[in-house]
């Protein structure tokens, strides 16, 4: 992780005081690191130029139409930013983690969590966006040692322990604890996969475990259905924002129909491409990217995000990433600007968890 800027000043408190004039070399672009946002002025970004070149550029980006009718227009967007201080993250994140918890949290523990951030400036929806975020990061970074052990959770699950008791014990999402269990049955990933997928192939007390597992996990379910839809309905309330700006943009399934029947799979498929010349907060934005979550300052998402950034830049220049549950301020993504969810109107979204919860 590339340190942030106080890093010099401490240098000089222990080096006796003594201040360096030379002036600090610029940052070079690159993968994460919590690097300065580009900024409009900044003519030297290579993904603000080409940005800026899309529209005559030779050829034309994948998905960008050959003639645009009337002309693209240079629409400015006032996009306000609440974001959430670092230090703000840190201490909610100490408050929100505990071992072993990885599923929904009974009323009572969000009703202490609300009541322990009152005085931070997060929301509990942000923190509780966070919680997830950090359980992801735990698990994927934990994930070698989990399958290191996997003959041991196997003897112990066989000697009767359960796997939310082993889950807890090991500190990992129970799915993952029942993954490795097999895994140490000596099953091949194929096999378990397959066998996850159809849990009616399992052996009564596996397929029992595996459910329950399932219903308390968060993190590492099989079944991301109601994630991903939350995630489509999110991108239904850009397009409708956007539409009633008058910005006309591609869809995310139209790029993908066309790119499947040209080249037989979807190539770069952001949620928005847009065909105005919109510049957000003065910053041009050839695109924009939907996330149904918290934007948070850790390295896994930073660097799973990033990746993906990085594709769209390279076809399309500078974009946007606008996070439904807003982000850190020490969030630094090359090559787009972090956006939070404060002009949007969040009426479908409510509405859908409303139904989900009573369906």
């Amino acid at each position: 992780m590339v340190l942030p800027r106080l890093e010099g000043s401490l240098s000089e408190e222990k080096s006796g005081g003594r201040r360096r004039r030379r002036r600090r070399p610029r940052r070079k672009s690159g993968g994460g690191g919590n690097a300065p946002k580009e900024t409009v002025e900044d003519k030297s970004s290579d993904s603000v130029k080409r940005a800026l070149a899309r529209f005559n550029a030779n050829p034309l980006p994948i998905g960008f139409p050959t003639e645009i009718d009337p002309p693209p227009k240079k629409i400015e967007v006032n996009w306000e930013l609440n974001a959430v201080p670092k230090d703000v993250q840190k201490k909610a994140g100490e408050i929100i983690m505990r071992r072993g918890e990885f599923g929904f949290l009974p009323q009572e523990r969000v009703d202490e969590i609300a009541d322990q951030i009152q005085e931070l400036s997060i929301t509990l929806e942000q923190a509780l966006s966070l919680r997830n975020a950090l359980n992801q990061e735990k698990s994927v970074y934990s994930h070698h040692k989990l399958m290191r052990r996997s003959n041991e959770l196997n003897r112990r699950y066989d000697s009767g322990e359960d796997v939310i008791s082993l889950s807890k014990r090991f500190d990992a999402p129970p799915v993952n604890t029942f993954r490795a269990i097999l895994t140490g049955r000596g099953w091949s990933k194929n096999r378990i996969k397959e066998s996850l997928k159809e849990p009616s192939r399992l052996k009564k007390r596996d397929r029992e475990q595996f459910e329950l597992a399932e219903s308390l996990d968060r993190v590492s379910s099989v079944n991301q259905d109601e994630t991903h839809k939350a995630s489509m309905v999110f991108e239904d309330v850009l397009y409708a924002y956007f539409d009633s700006i008058g910005v006309r943009y591609r869809t995310q399934d139209e790029l993908m129909v066309e790119q499947k029947k040209a080249e037989g799979r979807a190539v770069i498929t952001p949620d928005l491409l847009m065909i105005d010349d919109v510049r957000i907060n003065g910053v041009p934005c050839a695109w924009i990217d939907a996330k149904h979550f918290f934007g948070a300052d850790l390295k896994f998402p930073r660097k799973k995000t990033q990746k993906q950034v990085d594709r769209y830049v390279a076809e399309y220049g500078h974009g946007a990433i606008v996070y439904r549950h807003g982000f850190c301020d020490g969030l630094r993504i090359q090559g787009a600007e972090q956006l939070d969810a404060s002009p949007l109107d969040l009426t479908m979204l409510d509405e859908f968890h409303e139904n989900s919860k009573n369906s």
